[in-house]
């Protein structure tokens, strides 16, 4: 296969690959019905590639026609009680800061709308929300429309106060021109706000999180490579800070001025950015040694383990370490996901009732920070299990 060593954020060429797994699922959220499914399904690579004019890092192997994004794809977060307060904290702090009341707000990738909801019935705004894995469930919405299509130059003509973007850019090759396609819909509105919110590659890198990379995120946001690309689609760069223990970073830009073309301090210079890129494909394999070991462990004694966490993350964990039999279910507190299976592995997802019968030594926890979480459910129901986070 040629790579294309063009970078999508920037166009500068010469970008250098410094990491690679081969044969991995091409979806990891789509519901798969049975384990052969599962199994069998699509493959594709990896390539991560670095820009070291600008930052970015991209999956240069990535095929967007191998990715499906339908009513089968199952990404939602909101059956987390963890989740969902850092969700209605966020959505509660925009409103504030934007004085979000009776306004017109979009979301690209809305999913089933949740975060839309959220703003429009705290802060009594109109929403319009767009996604093609949106699942219409005849439900009347007051003041929202959803629509099941990918945001395009053909919705450009919707007009918002705000706009906003969570959890989507990443999945999204040419991201240069998509945002320049969002700086074309804003037109001559100086005061409309934009927000984005992306998986932050410093997270991944700095902990070496090679269970936050998979398929369908072909691109990859430090603070300095989010706000460049901002920068030079025609934004003002408000603000970039992170939450949800680093694990999310987010941008608030306005249309651009003068002002714009100054970087903020959060964003690394690019010696720091060039050094956590050489050092990660060495730490990686490390921690890929520490897992296995472990997953020995788990065999040796002879050990019940599970994961809890049925999405990406899981997927990723599971495939990379080309795991079957040492861990016998994933566990997922989305009852949408119960008794489908996951991508290229074949663990059945269970709910966590599951667990009262099941009696296992270890859970493997795919986001540490659900850990006090699981922990009291684990409490609720009984189950003595040691928890090891992904660390």
């Amino acid at each position: 296969m040629h790579l294309n060593d063009t970078c999508p954020s920037c166009g500068a060429g010469g970008m250098t690959v410094f990491y690679e797994v081969n044969g991995v699922p091409t979806n990891s959220v789509l519901l798969l019905n049975t384990r052969e499914e599962a199994l069998n399904y699509p493959q594709g690579d990896i390539a991560l590639a670095f820009c070291r004019a600008c930052g970015f890092i991209a999956n240069i192997a990535f095929e967007p026609r191998l990715t499906e994004y339908s009513g089968k794809y199952e990404a939602t977060q909101a059956f987390s009680p963890t989740f969902n307060a850092f969700h209605r904290s966020l959505a509660a702090g925009l409103i504030n800061r934007y004085d979000l009341h009776g306004k017109d707000v979009i979301e690209i990738g809305c999913g089933q709308g949740e975060f839309l909801t959220m703003l429009c019935e705290l802060g009594g705004n109109r929403g319009v929300g767009f996604d093609p894995a949106y699942r219409p469930n005849g439900q009347a919405h007051n003041q929202i429309t959803l629509i099941p299509d990918f945001y395009s130059e053909r919705y450009i003509g919707y007009a918002s106060d705000f706009l906003c973007c969570k959890m989507t850019l990443e999945h999204i090759q040419p991201v240069a021109e998509f945002i320049r396609t969002v700086r074309r819909s804003i037109g001559e509105r100086p005061n409309t706000v934009i927000f984005f919110q992306v998986p932050n590659g410093m997270y991944v890198l700095r902990d070496v999180a090679f269970w936050d990379v998979y398929y369908e995120h072909c691109s990859y946001f430090t603070a300095g490579a989010l706000g460049r690309l901002f920068r030079r689609s025609g934004f003002n760069v408000l603000s970039l800070w992170t939450d949800y223990d680093d694990q999310y970073l987010m941008v608030e830009a306005k249309p651009g001025s003068v002002a714009g073309i100054l970087a903020l301090p959060q964003e690394e210079d690019m010696e720091t950015l060039a050094r956590e890129v050489r050092a990660f494909a060495e730490k990686c394999r490390a921690k890929l040694a520490v897992w296995r070991e472990r997953l020995a462990q788990v065999r040796a004694n002879g050990w019940r383990a599970v994961i809890w966490g049925g999405g990406s993350k899981g997927v990723s964990f599971l495939t990379t370490l080309n795991i079957r039999d040492e861990i016998g279910y994933a566990v997922d507190v989305n009852p949408n996901k119960h008794g489908t299976y996951m991508a290229g592995a074949g663990q059945q997802v269970v709910g966590p009732a599951f667990l009262k019968e099941y009696h296992p030594e270890i859970v493997i926890v795919m986001n540490p920070i659900y850990c006090p979480e699981i922990q009291r459910e684990l409490d609720r129901m009984g189950v003595r299990a040691q928890l090891w986070p992904l660390d």
